[in-house]
């Protein structure tokens, strides 16, 4: 059904393939515009995009551990490191589900 196409690259100018399984992925995900950049030009846009982020450095509030995250704290919120997040999130969605 799908067929690889052969693409230029807006930012760099190489050609690079967009292939069938590349189209089924992103047809399943409903996305429909056609990549405009080869998977080198987007990892280092995704690598500028995710330095310029500022980060804080706060402690867990479960484990106390040193973490940074992505948004700057509100005092009298938790913040937790990814282990902790993690785990809350599960254990609300177990919670959800009874």
């Amino acid at each position: 059904m799908y067929e690889d196409e052969k693409l230029i690259c807006e930012d760099c100018g190489c050609e690079f393939v967009f292939t069938a399984g590349e189209k089924e992925f992103f047809a399943q995900k409903g996305l429909v515009n056609t990549p405009k950049r080869c998977s080198n030009c987007r990892k280092q846009r995704r690598h500028n995009r995710n330095k310029r982020k500022k980060m804080y450095e706060v402690n867990c509030s479960e484990c106390g551990i040193l973490t940074k995250v992505p948004f700057k704290p509100v005092e009298g919120k938790e913040v937790f490191c990814k282990d902790c997040y993690k785990k809350h999130k599960v254990e609300s969605q177990h919670v959800a589900s009874i």
